[in-house]
């Protein structure tokens, strides 16, 4: 009946041992031939992607300080908040500021005034040193008249020796206006070519820079983010350079996954990437690949390895590839800074280009 063999005589017998070993036989097969069959799709699923779990997504942190010491007045975000380039944070006082403006304003109309009393002096030294030059060119006409005339003997000697320490008195005032000209010139900040007021342009530099002290005390976001780590409030005393708060930009985020440098044969900037994040099973977002490093992450680390020892343990390294993620993936901005991730490089290798590269004899 199926499970019998009938003789000639039409007599049934007891089944053989054959058809038993067949039917494992078949059995078997199938078994086998369906784990190749997954193992075969297994591979060419798996040809062309090359994945890791040893991935994080990073961001532009942007830590926000005050260049000026004071006391804070008011603050205009809160934690986790969204903000624009140019969105005013946090204000700080400006009443020592605005008094240390109206300072330097005052200083420089005092300059001014000072500096035109310093150009007139300027101009009373320039005219007495003429003055000067004046009488020696006199005195020097005096006294060679003076030798001509004692070289008749029309006048003495001591008459004579007059007109010399005359003209040597006005040469030493010639110098001394001289002097006296080039100090006028110091005190009133010119230089010797009469180029204007150095101390004007002082005092109007230091007025500029209280300007922007003042201005200083508005602090603005630097890029558009989020608001973290906020450690001040209203009526803190904030100093230069303090860390306020730090913005972390979205929009320009990344992963950073570190491959085993034995997955990196056929990775090329430019490749498709997915990968899921452990926060939202389920959901995948895209990527390309941006980058390699220029090294593995173990030569940029505080103690970079030191092979050239006796006792060296080969380990494979880890490269870490840079993935350019696509917004548009994620139109929410679900992602985060730090986020697990657990990418998928496409690479676009074929079956045929793994087999060419089995060929022992290529």
């Amino acid at each position: 009946m199926g499970t019998e063999d009938i003789n000639t005589e039409g007599k049934s017998i007891a089944p053989t041992g054959n058809g038993k070993k067949i039917r494992a036989g078949i059995i078997l097969s199938i078994f086998f031939g369906v784990i190749i069959a997954v193992l075969l799709w297994w591979w060419i699923h798996n040809i062309n992607r090359i994945a890791t779990d040893n991935a994080f997504i990073e961001a532009h942190l942007h830590s926000v300080s005050s260049r000026v010491a004071g006391r804070v007045e008011r603050v205009a975000v809160k934690d986790n908040q969204f903000v624009r380039k140019g969105d005013l944070l946090f204000e700080i006082d400006q009443a020592d500021f605005r008094v240390k403006i109206d300072e330097a304003s005052a200083t420089l109309e005092m300059t001014r005034n000072e500096t035109s009393g310093d150009v007139a002096k300027v101009d009373q030294s320039r005219a007495e040193l003429e003055q000067s030059k004046a009488r020696l060119l006199q005195a020097g006409s005096d006294l060679k008249r003076g030798k001509a005339l004692f070289a008749k003997e029309v006048i003495p000697r001591e008459q004579l020796e007059r007109l010399e320490t005359a003209s040597k008195v006005a040469a030493a005032q010639v110098e001394e206006k001289e002097e006296n000209l080039k100090r006028t010139r110091a005190e009133a900040g010119m230089s010797s070519s009469g180029s204007r007021e150095a101390k004007s342009a002082q005092r109007k530099a230091q007025l500029e820079a209280a300007r922007l002290q003042a201005g200083y005390t508005r602090i603005i976001a630097p890029a558009d983010g989020f608001v973290t780590r906020k450690s001040i409030e209203p009526g803190n005393y904030i100093q230069t350079g303090q860390p306020a708060m730090v913005l972390v930009s979205l929009d320009d985020s990344w992963v950073t996954a570190n491959y085993k440098e034995s997955q990196l044969t056929w990775v090329k900037p430019g490749q498709k990437v997915e990968f899921k994040v452990d926060t939202y099973p389920g959901k995948k977002f895209t990527g390309s690949v941006e980058s390699i490093m220029a090294g593995t992450g173990s030569v940029f680390s505080l103690f970079p390895p030191e092979n050239a020892t006796g006792n060296y343990v080969k380990v494979v390294q880890r490269i870490p590839v840079r993935i350019a993620i696509d917004h548009k993936s994620d139109p929410e901005h679900l992602l985060r800074a730090g986020m697990s991730v657990e990418p998928t490089i496409f690479t676009g290798r074929t079956v045929k280009d793994a087999l060419h590269n089995m060929n022992p004899f290529r």
